[in-house]
């Protein structure tokens, strides 16, 4: 897996592409735990990330719950498989996805 942050003001997008999942989850929730304060829109960009697992989802809940206090969170570019793991748990009730 490998992530690419860009920063443009207070706004965060996160290029995530590979496999999220039990084994690359912490590096991403390290990178964006870290990152949050003073962010009002966080994106991350899944047109490029081929898999994720429980452990991915439960970084994106976490910064969701984060970010629902100080703006605005999205996911864009997810493949169908993605989306259908987003189905299948819910998350395409909680996320705000394009």
């Amino acid at each position: 897996m490998t992530i690419k942050k860009n920063k443009n003001g207070s706004a965060v997008t996160y290029t995530v592409s590979g496999r999220l999942d039990t084994t690359t989850a912490p590096e991403l929730e390290s990178a964006v735990k870290n990152e949050l304060d003073g962010v009002t829109e966080l994106v991350f960009d899944f047109s490029e990330l081929d898999y994720i697992s429980s452990a991915g989802l439960r970084i994106l809940l976490a910064a969701q719950k984060k970010m629902n206090s100080q703006g605005s969170m999205k996911v864009t570019g997810a493949n169908e498989i993605v989306l259908e793991i987003f189905d299948v748990t819910g998350f395409s009730d909680i996320l705000t996805i394009e």
